[in-house]
């Protein structure tokens, strides 16, 4: 792995990983769940004032179920992100309990999957002897590398559940108000003019339609594929997903 260095101390192998690894790692969930939010948030509201604004032409009960649905889908969203990292917590709970007592039942069978997991890295004769013995040696360490090796799972801290609820939860809101924010401002404005809803329907579609290739754009910093790419998909995706709300309130 780039970058990734290896030194021997008190007689132990270690690997060490520049401090910018594990930063960025936090960067990104923190980034993804506020792509998440913000962009659950934008469409679904988004897709309810379009219904709303089809079957009526009132601003006031288009700005009024709007915000009412913004509200509940961000006290929504925030409560599956706080229960989802609660489950994510309890799972990973369950399972280092399961290795921990493997460990002291069939130590014999951890040990060949630690050497397993080595020699997958290319960890050949004393070299892989020596790091299967130090790993064994320390239950602690061999814990944490069968949790993360063989398992692929992380520990969530205790207040990363509510760190994500408010994450969410808020940046949800905030994707709410974007398309929001267009009838909100003809209906304070007194703007009652014959079309204002259509013209307010227009300028929403378009804001959003823009932070939502925005934010497709930034989300191909986490993944691979070109930024426009991202974009456009998130864009095409995101407005098709909320044209089928105007569709709906139509028909009434």
């Amino acid at each position: 792995m780039k970058n990734k260095k290896l030194s021997r101390g008190a007689g132990l192998l270690k690997v060490t990983y520049p401090q910018h690894h594990e930063e960025n790692n936090k960067v990104g969930a923190v980034l993804s769940e506020v792509i998440l939010g913000g962009q659950d948030g934008l469409v679904n509201t988004l897709g309810v004032i379009l219904g709303i604004a089809a079957a009526s032409q009132d601003l006031r009960i288009i700005v009024a179920g709007g915000l009412a649905g913004a509200v509940a889908e961000a006290i929504s969203m925030g409560a599956v992100g706080y229960t989802s990292k609660l489950a994510e917590r309890d799972f990973y709970q369950a399972a280092m309990n399961r290795e921990k007592e493997e460990i002291e039942t069939v130590p014999d069978i951890e040990t060949r999957e630690i050497r397993d997991i080595y020699e997958k890295k290319g960890f050949k004769g004393d070299l892989l002897d020596e790091v299967v013995g130090v790993v064994v040696a320390d239950k602690k360490v061999w814990l944490e590398t069968m949790m993360q090796e063989e398992l692929n799972l992380a520990p969530v801290d205790d207040d990363k559940p509510l760190h994500s609820a408010l994450m969410i939860g808020l940046t949800s809101m905030i994707g709410a108000l974007i398309p929001l924010l267009s009838f909100a401002l003809f209906y304070f404005a007194g703007w009652r003019f014959p079309g204002a809803v259509n013209w307010a329907i227009y300028s929403a579609l378009a804001v959003s339609a823009l932070a939502l290739f925005i934010v497709g754009a930034i989300k191909s910093r986490l993944t691979v594929g070109k930024w426009y790419r991202s974009g456009t998909q998130m864009l095409v995706i995101g407005i098709l997903s909320a044209l089928f709300g105007y569709a709906i309130g139509s028909i009434f």
